[in-house]
């Protein structure tokens, strides 16, 4: 592959132009050489697999700082697997406290549904009454 402008390697990856800078500046991705004569920035085949690395695990669900880390122990030649797994089974807590907070919240909704007349005012809506209460639903 040859080297690419930003807008191309924001089109072949799937990942917008600011967010590439954004991830330069991070140090997530190599500031990447500058063409002679115009100045485009130019960006080869190792800057767009590292792009799409970080776009599948911001799809998974990890943070900058994950991914960093990840990075990190992908660079570690030394590095075991096990340090990986640790992450992702880290993230599958993550992902699991967060299914259980949105069934919660869930639930609370239905259940404000389900005591809401669609015929009453919204002066004595439960919903809109649970939402005022200072304690919550």
């Amino acid at each position: 592959m040859e080297s690419m402008t930003i807008g191309r390697l924001a089109k072949a990856t799937g990942v917008g132009v600011e967010t590439i800078r954004f991830y330069e500046r991070e140090g997530l991705i190599q500031k990447p050489s500058r063409q002679v004569g115009s100045g485009y920035r130019k960006y080869d085949h190792v800057s767009a697999r590292r792009l799409e690395f970080i776009r599948r695990s911001k799809d998974l669900g990890f943070s900058l700082k994950e991914i960093r880390e990840l990075l990190n122990l992908r660079a570690r030649s030394k590095g075991k697997c096990g340090s990986v797994k640790v992450k992702a089974k880290e993230k599958i807590s993550d992902v699991e406290h967060k299914i259980a907070d949105l069934m919660a919240i869930k639930a609370t909704l239905e259940k404000l549904v389900s005591t809401c007349n669609d015929e009453s005012p919204t002066s004595e809506c439960p919903i809109l009454d649970a939402l005022d209460r200072k304690e919550g639903a």
